[in-house]
């Protein structure tokens, strides 16, 4: 994982907050974190859904998980960020490995971030395409 140089967190900092939330019980793993771009992974065994496809629950998990920490890295340090908006369109069923998220701006601006996030499948192929929205507040804890 590599540092966001603008930000005040480590990666180590960044995978400690991980620790026991959904994103842990679901097997997402962060390779990648800045506010530039955001990459994880996420088994499809474990998250999938009774007809043994995966989840489009865990897709939008992995997507928020993703566009989260891009926002919250874009905001840090004088602000936290919170989730107002996702959405994703799921284009094709995956049953088994891993699928692939990489978030990118679509714009980070000082009250609100946006990010597009593509997850594909092990063999390169588009699965679903979610967009979330945070809005950025100050750090009451950088404000004392």
């Amino acid at each position: 994982m590599t540092d966001n140089p603008t930000s005040r967190l480590t990666a180590d900092e960044l995978l400690a907050m991980g620790n026991g939330t959904l994103a842990e019980r679901m097997g997402i793993e962060i390779s990648e974190a800045s506010a530039e771009v955001t990459r994880g992974s996420m088994p499809v065994e474990g998250n999938t859904q009774p007809y043994g496809l995966l989840h489009g629950g865990a897709s939008v998990v992995l997507a928020e998980t993703l566009g989260s920490i891009a926002s919250m890295l874009h905001a840090s340090p004088s602000g936290i960020v919170v989730g107002v908006d996702i959405n994703a369109t799921h284009h094709r069923a995956v049953r088994s490995g891993n699928v692939y998220g990489v978030a990118t701006p679509l714009h980070r601006g000082r009250t609100m971030a946006s990010y597009e996030i593509v997850i594909t499948d092990d063999q390169d192929r588009r699965c679903c395409t979610a967009r979330i929205t945070c809005a950025v507040l100050p750090n009451s804890k950088e404000s004392n």
